[in-house]
């Protein structure tokens, strides 16, 4: 019998403790602190997460009731509703991006050798945002349109491991490809996006520091074909064509080449344009890789349904930040965990089980890990049997 640690604690003994001190210290984020340090925030906020906990009176009564745990679990006092509001609504954001950010480090250097759907060595990245409603009479400070509010995830995910390595917040007047702006760009990486990020002078700008796009072509794009590769049209492949801009706006913002791929998709019938600027790979792993886009899409629908970010604890811009960051930081985490200790769960069943068993004293690595705890033999019993059944 494990007599150890619920599994709680031991899931946040996956977080780098001393970096986050000094990212709190980089930001005073405990000064005049007395009860709940931000050690303590990030403990509720991550529980509240991980046991689908709505409201602030939702996650003082849940702890409350297994006061008796609390010290174990990292809480030096009870947790008070009123005290994690006021914590929310003060405490940079920042501190919880920061320590997002080093988790999504550690995270991707441990899923650096995953596979991918396409055969490449290098790194696919995959860009878009979600847009999360608000009401506007409430998120004065997220105007998006007359009558509603929203925020914008910009996000760009890692396709080894779905680990997002850059996440924006922004109000839902945001543009999309405004983001490409502040956006880290990686030479010799793949940036999988949508045509709704297509502005030449910006493609150009990621082409010139040695990174590759795979966009879809805009309808009634000006371009004149240069020359043409011979296709397999029975793969699917209509046409593979180097073409110019011909607008002289257009032109000047991208001096260049382009590479245009037709592509008729078996499942739909749909005919696709690819715009991209790599001029090696086949034209069938252009198509694939624009495929794999949809894995943000997945993120995308996943993050809501799993990570309660639709319905906020506090209402300032700080508090929705602050419960945005937490729950990438939580969803890192596990994902940490689950490779850290070799798990074949996925995700989603890690998340369900912590969900009803985060008070349980077992083992995190049999408690994630059914299967496997089901089939080890018992131990042998130090106590002899008194009787035979």
């Amino acid at each position: 019998m494990y007599l150890g640690k619920t599994l709680f604690p031991q899931v946040m003994e996956f977080v780098p403790w001393t970096s986050f001190a000094r990212i709190v210290q980089r930001y005073a984020g405990n000064a005049g602190v007395r009860t709940l340090s931000c050690a303590e925030q990030f403990r509720a906020m991550a529980f509240a997460q991980l046991t689908w906990r709505e409201s602030l009176r939702d996650i003082e009564a849940s702890l409350s009731a297994n006061a008796n745990k609390l010290y174990a679990m990292g809480f030096r006092s009870a947790v008070k509703r009123s005290t994690l509001a006021d914590a929310n609504e003060s405490r940079d954001w920042r501190i919880w991006s920061d320590l997002a950010a080093v988790l999504i480090r550690r995270a991707r250097k441990l899923y650096a050798n995953d596979a991918l759907s396409v055969e490449l060595d290098n790194t696919v990245y995959a860009l878009d945002s979600t847009t999360i409603d608000l009401f506007l009479s409430v998120f004065d400070w997220a105007p998006f349109r007359s009558t509603k509010a929203a925020i914008k995830l910009h996000t760009l995910l890692d396709l080894r491991g779905a680990i997002p390595a850059f996440i924006h917040v922004s109000d839902g007047k945001l543009h999309d490809v405004n983001v490409l702006d502040i956006l880290p760009v990686e030479a010799g990486a793949f940036y999988v996006m949508d045509r709704g990020y297509v502005d030449f002078a910006r493609l150009y700008a990621m082409h010139q520091v040695g990174a590759f796009f795979v966009t879809r072509a805009k309808a009634g794009m000006d371009v004149r074909r240069v020359y043409s590769t011979p296709t397999d049209r029975s793969t699917g492949v209509i046409a593979d064509q180097r073409v110019m801009l011909n607008g002289h706006y257009s032109a000047k913002k991208y001096p260049e080449h382009l590479r245009r791929v037709r592509f008729k998709d078996p499942e739909s019938g749909k005919t696709l344009v690819f715009l991209t600027n790599n001029t090696s790979l086949p034209a069938l792993t252009i198509a694939a890789l624009y495929k794999s886009r949809w894995q943000v899409e997945l993120f995308f629908k996943w993050i809501k349904q799993h990570l309660h970010i639709k319905r906020f604890l506090g209402t300032s811009e700080n508090a929705v930040k602050t419960q945005i960051w937490c729950a990438v930081a939580t969803y890192v985490l596990i994902a940490i965990v689950k490779k850290e200790l070799h798990l074949d769960a996925s995700l989603y069943t890690c998340l369900k089980i912590l969900s009803v068993s985060v008070f349980e004293k077992t083992e995190v690595s049999c408690a994630l890990q059914p299967d496997r705890s089901q089939s080890e033999p018992p131990g042998i019993a130090n106590q002899l049997t008194l009787f035979d059944y």
